[in-house]
């Protein structure tokens, strides 16, 4: 590219003093600027465009990979569904060695609900509703004076 240096530039500018003048050359000096920022925005804009097609080419690959995956997944499923629908179907055929054993029920009558006991009844009688943990009752019952 073009080389230039601190040297190189002040001489340009030097030159554009003398042979534009001191009154045109802000102007001057405005129209370049803005001439060179839409040179920039427009190289950044061609960058950009040629990123945004190189991601668009990546994630092409990238999803060809992804169903060429998902083809041989389906595949293997596949094969191994028809593997076993073959296995099952002589198991199935096989006839049985000995007859599948009938459920017996057993003998505990754990689903019939006992009747409930007010608790005023209980209270009256003394029955226990809560438990209590083996140190809380070691301490509740132990005779008085002992430690």
């Amino acid at each position: 590219m073009i080389d230039l240096g601190i040297s190189k530039i002040a001489l340009i500018g030097a030159v554009a003093l003398v042979v534009i003048g001191p009154e045109k050359l802000p102007r001057l000096a405005r129209t370049v600027g803005g001439w060179i920022g839409k040179a920039q925005r427009y190289v950044a804009n061609a960058k950009a465009e040629v990123n945004r097609s190189m991601d668009l080419e990546e994630l092409k690959k990238m999803r060809e990979t992804v169903e060429d995956a998902a083809r041989n997944v389906e595949s293997s499923i596949q094969t191994s569904a028809a593997d076993f629908e073959k296995t099952w179907e002589e198991v199935s055929t096989a006839p049985l060695e000995t007859p599948p054993l009938a459920y017996k029920r057993p003998n505990k009558n754990w689903r019939i609900k006992q009747g409930a006991m007010p608790q005023w009844y209980k209270a009256r009688n003394g029955v226990r509703t809560r438990a209590l943990s083996g140190a809380a009752r070691v301490a509740r019952f132990r005779p008085p004076g002992v430690r």
